[in-house]
């Protein structure tokens, strides 16, 4: 292929990552390579097998096949800085087998306050029972970030924009403190992917992403990534490897299909996320919306500073509304089904309510005036904005009949 792939621009490395190998002159997908069980052409060829531990070689089918490889060597080009990357079978278990490759008992993990909520139950549960200590921070507080760490600090875990709340933080400030102090810094990078969100490039160590969201993206598959250069890379495999972590080739094949056309995907997205935003904005039923993109948000230059680009999925927030107002409001959605995972072709509304899933940041009454959180998250897909804004308009108009 013409040119230099670190100067081309996303779209043409999209399409044209993960694909190398035998399989390229002939067909533009590799092949779904189905197999458990690598053949050897004899014993000296067996015995070499476990001393190359490394994608593009054969072994065994839980190091996966040419399929799975086709994947890991499209995100690790699409992630500058990364040596390789490690694919686990759901999001959660990619921020689950991270978090191992890099603690052990005794540690101590400081989990930003605003993590999705796996994220904090792993912190708070599987790790505390294999003795790593969670400590939670507000990652807004960047003055006494520092006053966090310990000499048993060894990991930092951080999300941006703050999952549900969609704060953003400054990542190349807390990962320079985190490496001052000779901690590695975790980023679970799903809201903007590596096309938005350069995560090594700003100073983590480790990106990671629910590929069931905006890589798959078409809500049909469960799976995961870890990113990271050669030294963190080479302890993710091994864990992952311990752990018995493997994707099938099949949703292998799904999430490269999806690669392909994400980035065209996540403009659409992110413009009619925007325009919708907008439109709430100006709505006197509405106290606040949570939205990475809108201009004048909370965090917008550091939105317009370190990202380029960002999705669909943001929050608001219902101005002297309660539950039942908000059940009226989100029952009565006809375009916006009802569900918990995000970017997908179709749009989702979820509630939610922000003190049960934070330690240290009282969000409710600093930043949105009320003292009770009345929240709404939507993802936005591929429909057209206006006919998901009409669909928004009659739903507050239900809500209103109640």
């Amino acid at each position: 292929m013409a040119g230099s792939k670190g100067k081309q621009g996303k779209g043409t490395r999209l399409v044209t990552t993960g694909r190398t190998g035998d399989f390229a002159e002939h067909v533009v997908n590799p092949p779904v390579w189905r197999a458990s069980t690598h053949l050897y052409p004899d014993c000296a060829a067996l015995r070499e097998g476990p001393k190359a531990n490394e994608d593009g070689r054969f072994f065994y089918g839980r190091r996966g096949a040419p399929t799975q490889w086709a994947l890991s060597d499209a995100l690790t080009e699409l992630e500058p800085g990364a040596h390789g990357t490690v694919l686990y079978p759901s999001g959660v278990a990619a921020i689950v087998g991270a978090l191992m490759a890099v603690l052990k008992a005794g540690d101590v993990l400081l989990v930003t306050d605003n993590a999705y909520d796996p994220t904090r139950n792993t912190a708070m549960g599987l790790l505390k029972r294999f003795g790593v200590e969670n400590r939670f921070f507000d990652p807004l507080d960047l003055d006494g970030f520092a006053e966090k760490f310990c000499d048993r600090t060894k990991a930092v875990m951080l999300e941006n924009p703050g999952s549900l709340t969609m704060e953003l933080c400054d990542i190349p400030a807390l990962a320079a403190i985190a490496r001052d102090q000779g901690a590695v810094t975790l980023m679970d990078n799903t809201w903007a992917t590596s096309l938005g969100f350069p995560a090594l490039e700003r100073g983590c160590d480790i990106a990671i992403m629910a590929l069931t969201k905006h890589v798959g993206g078409h809500s049909d598959l469960m799976m995961g990534s870890a990113s990271a250069g050669e030294r963190w890379y080479r302890r993710l495999r091994m864990t992952a490897q311990q752990l018995g972590h493997v994707v099938s080739p099949d949703d292998a094949a799904l999430a490269l299909r999806g690669l392909r056309t994400m980035g065209v995907r996540l403009q659409r997205e992110t413009a009619s996320a925007l325009k919708i935003a907008q439109w709430l904005e100006a709505r006197g039923d509405v106290a606040q919306v949570l939205c990475p993109v809108l201009p004048g948000s909370s965090g917008y230059e550091l939105y317009e500073r370190d990202f380029t680009g960002g999705c669909g999925l943001f929050s608001f927030v219902l101005k002297d509304g309660d539950d039942a107002a908000r059940v009226r409001l989100i029952d009565a959605l006809q375009l916006f089904g009802i569900g918990y995972s995000w970017g997908g072709f179709e749009s989702l509304a979820l509630p939610f309510d922000v003190p049960s899933v934070r330690s240290v940041m009282d969000w409710p009454k600093e930043n949105w005036g009320i003292g009770d959180s009345c929240g709404i998250r939507l993802s936005i897909g591929l429909e057209d904005a206006d006919d998901l804004i009409a669909d928004l308009d009659q739903a507050f108009v239900a809500m209103d009949k109640g």
